[in-house]
């Protein structure tokens, strides 16, 4: 990756791409800085104990923890787009039809993704801010009113959606996904805070011996996460190649063309939809905690809807697998492949197409997607785990998350950039 890097920086058209995405990364970081008018912060501390806060920032890329013009974050964007691409499977006839007219449906189911982008934006900004406002029981809204709840819910719509037209300049002009990248971003902003936060815990709170013991309790978890950033790289990268042939090409001498499909197709996405279902009804409880604190719905809510809690760890982790098979399927429509291989002139070898080449690649995903959503799993419910069991910093609870989210975000820029690269050398070939 570093190598790859460093060839992309000799390359000027590439180093501008590289550079454009760094300034608008700034630019974020800058304005994830920036309060939003009439809150009060050092409730915002208070709230931090709850293991909420954490959660919402691992989403929305660090932003809420200042109560930032940023504090949505892309998360609204990313649950749009989902909900979009949901409704493309037979639900709503018109995006159907518009999914299959090409570079014009696509702009016209990007149009409405951001206007249902608006509407999720402002009722979730409105609705953590009343939260919130509640929870603390420290006068988050200085002056709350139905006026300042609809003014603040504006400026952090406003502030969700610049955000979401900066990620969508850093992937027409710069390198990668460009909502993926802010939320890398906001992720990789926040390992500085992380490890000082367990620095200060396991160190210099500690007294005599205690102190040797906890710093090589810290070098154990840091040895861990590179053997975890590791496996997750190698899982991340790995892919089943199906062999694919044509009818209409003379195969004597000519390579073998394969479909690769991910072993993890899904993506990091299950893991951010995930997070977003638990953050929701979460943030609903909050606005009820005061009044029905004593009562049993609300606890055992609150035991499931919390990652603070062995249940709610495991909901989660159930959610991640749950969606991992639903979501493979929706990256990897097996009707839409056996038709276009089929319009290709392509075929499976032993494979009859049509309806045989369906059910092969349905089985063939659903074996995929079983070894991804464990993993996905895996690495979301161990740290979290870890966290209940013997109470380390909720950072690190979060850590599984956020490494599944930068090692994917990660990967994918450096193939993006392997790609810039390749393309130059096959355009100078050509001149």
């Amino acid at each position: 990756m570093l190598g790859t890097l460093r060839n992309a920086l000799k390359v000027k058209e590439i180093r501008k791409k590289i550079f454009f995405t760094l300034f608008i990364l700034a630019i974020y970081r800058l304005g994830a800085q920036i309060a939003v008018p009439g809150i009060n912060i050092s409730a915002m501390e208070k709230l931090s104990s709850t293991g909420l806060i954490p959660l919402l920032d691992t989403v929305s890329g660090g932003g809420l923890a200042n109560y930032s013009i940023f504090s949505m974050g892309v998360s609204p964007y990313i649950t749009a787009q989902i909900v979009i691409q949901l409704l493309q499977t037979d639900i709503v006839p018109k995006f159907v039809e518009w999914s299959k007219q090409g570079e014009v449906g696509r702009r016209k189911l990007n149009q409405v993704t951001r206007y249902l982008t608006i509407v999720l934006a402002f009722v979730q900004s409105i609705g953590i801010t009343a939260g919130f406002n509640a929870l603390s029981g420290m006068g988050l809204v200085s002056k709350p009113s139905v006026q300042t709840f609809i003014t603040l819910g504006i400026i952090m719509t406003g502030g969700s959606m610049l955000l979401t037209w900066m990620g969508e300049q850093i992937t027409d002009k710069g390198i990668g996904n460009g909502v993926s990248m802010i939320i890398f971003a906001g992720i990789v902003a926040r390992l500085p805070q992380g490890l000082y936060q367990l620095i200060r815990e396991q160190v210099v709170s500690a007294k005599g011996n205690e102190i040797w013991l906890n710093i090589l309790f810290i070098v154990i978890i840091l040895v861990l996460v590179l053997l975890v950033t590791q496996f997750t790289t190698y899982v991340q990268q790995a892919n089943r190649k199906v062999p694919i042939q044509y009818t209409r090409r003379a195969t004597s001498g000519g390579s073998e063309s394969y479909l690769p499909l991910k072993v993890n197709v899904a993506g990091v996405i299950p893991v951010i939809f995930a997070s977003s279902l638990i953050v929701t009804p979460a943030t609903i409880l909050t606005a009820f905690q005061k009044s029905h604190a004593g009562d049993t719905w609300f606890q055992v809510l609150q035991n499931v809807f919390s990652l603070q809690t062995t249940t709610g760890a495991l909901v989660y982790t159930a959610l991640i697998v749950l969606f991992t098979f639903f979501y493979a399927f929706v990256q990897v429509n097996p009707e839409k492949l056996a038709e276009n291989l089929q319009k290709q002139g392509a075929y499976i070898p032993g494979i009859w197409p049509g309806n045989e080449t369906i059910k092969y690649v349905s089985g063939l995903l659903l074996r995929l997607s079983t070894v991804g959503s464990v993993f996905l799993g895996l690495i979301a419910l161990l740290p979290q785990l870890a966290t209940n069991i013997f109470g380390l910093p909720q950072s690190i609870g979060l850590g599984g998350t956020s490494l599944l989210i930068v090692v994917g975000v990660a990967i994918e820029a450096n193939r993006q950039l392997e790609g810039l690269l390749m393309k130059r050398e096959y355009v100078g070939f050509i001149r």
